[in-house]
């Protein structure tokens, strides 16, 4: 993997503009619910003074997965590929010349958790960066204890947007490009009706409402909006309202194991791909012969897919599958955390120190790029997001994407969503509040 690091000017994003939309309902969108993170500390608080030893040849980073709970069916392999690009970089010299030395902890699938393994990481293992979590709550637990103690986190997976730190750098995809990709593509399918079937936690409920907000921008008239709470698998009664409703595609913003139920309601129903098409935001290359029944004919919107043809992917895929203890296959959120040590790699270099504020100061200075198994990306030093390309993908019968669309060319990072003007600064306003 190839990285650069040079001087340049900042450039403003050109997005396409839509008209205004005249309302949206954001019922069941605010508010805490079971499952989400806790509030942030408040801001302004003086930063703890780092820990991290950089004396010797070693530097610590820590690694925060769920390896037990229900969000394991994903986190493992976050966890392992993360292992596998430690090693990479330890044999290829280090990072400065200095040996990662990687501490694993286990998030559990419990908010809580995250924030006490931050803590101890930060504060006991004294890391120069963590890297892990998956959903929005183990995000947002974690967001104001990297803040007080100005450490780092690198999250890999993509989210809801309306969200940007100083101490945080996300690898994964904004709403932009994803969930709006999705929209352009079912558009393009002349698709007129959608039901939105999530898990009942702060990414999906944000996600959905800004669905509500570009379907009817699009067209597409919303017919229903089903919610089971993150660790729990029977589907049964929301799915038989979809069945009722008979939508052209199912929107499925569901995490984790909660799929596999969902799966299985969904053929119980009598469902089809042929008669109602599932696109999906969460289930990738692992997760697909995963469900417990073929679901070969549904959809997903990733920026990648093993089947993409880069330079760099069939290196990365022999690489995987050699590696001890891997899946099998690649996949978005995997290959999003393989990117984000490289992207630390980067900065550090660019930098050359470990110190978080002078990888901020790099990050704005400088034009960090890497060559990473879904194309060439780049970092935006402002939001700390990264360019991607957009790519939807139907699940052929080895469980593997065939592509069906593709943007032209890569995304630019727009967590807020400013350059579009169907979404309303009153209601980003509001929908950042609620996802606290």
């Amino acid at each position: 993997m190839t990285l650069t690091g040079t001087r340049r000017g900042r450039r403003q994003l050109a997005v396409p503009a839509f008209a205004a939309v005249a309302a949206l309902v954001l019922a069941g969108c605010g508010g805490a619910r079971a499952g989400d993170a806790p509030a942030p500390s408040a801001s302004g608080a003086a930063a703890t003074e780092s820990c991290v030893d950089t004396s010797g040849d070693t530097i610590k980073l820590g690694f925060l997965n769920s390896l037990t709970g229900g969000m394991a069916i994903s986190e493992q392999t976050v966890s392992n590929v993360l292992h596998m690009a430690a090693d990479e970089i330890n044999d290829d010299g280090g990072i400065l010349g200095k040996q990662i030395e990687y501490v694993q902890e286990d998030g559990a699938t419990d908010w809580p958790t995250f924030a006490e393994k931050t803590e101890k990481l930060l504060t006991q293992d004294c890391v120069g960066a963590i890297f892990g979590g998956w959903t929005s709550s183990s995000r947002k637990a974690v967001k104001p204890v990297v803040e007080e103690h100005n450490g780092l986190f690198f999250y890999p997976v993509q989210y809801e947007g309306l969200e940007s730190s100083p101490n945080i750098y996300y690898t994964g995809a904004t709403t932009n490009q994803q969930i709006i990709p999705a929209l352009d593509f079912l558009a393009a399918e002349g698709v007129k009706t959608l039901f939105l079937a999530g898990s009942d936690y702060v990414f999906p409920r944000t996600a959905n409402a800004i669905i509500k907000l570009y379907a009817a921008e699009l067209g597409i008239e919303i017919v229903g909006e089903e919610y089971v709470p993150l660790d729990k698998d029977d589907w049964t009664t929301q799915v038989a309202k979809i069945a009722q409703a008979k939508p052209d595609y199912i929107f499925n913003t569901i995490n984790g194991s909660s799929n596999v139920g969902f799966v299985k309601a969904y053929y119980d129903a009598g469902l089809t791909p042929e008669t109602t098409p599932i696109i999906s935001v969460s289930i990738a290359e692992e997760e697909a012969p995963a469900m417990g029944h073929e679901v070969t004919g549904n959809y997903a919107s990733w920026n990648y897919f093993q089947s993409m043809d880069t330079a760099d992917n069939p290196d990365f895929i022999e690489r995987w599958q050699a590696y001890p203890g891997n899946s099998g296959v690649t996949s978005d959120p995997m290959e999003a955390a393989y990117i984000s040590l490289y992207l630390y790699k980067a900065l550090v270099e660019a930098a050359g120190s470990f110190d978080v504020d002078a990888i901020n100061a790099a990050a704005l200075e400088n034009d960090i790029t890497v060559d990473a198994p879904e194309g060439v990306v780049t970092l935006n030093g402002e939001n700390h997001h990264i360019s991607k390309p957009g790519n939807i993908g139907r699940i052929n019968a080895d469980n593997q994407f065939d592509i069906v669309w593709s943007s032209d060319g890569v995304i630019e990072p727009d967590p807020y969503l400013e350059g579009y003007d169907w979404f309303p600064a009153d209601v980003r306003d509001a929908l950042v509040t609620s996802a606290g």
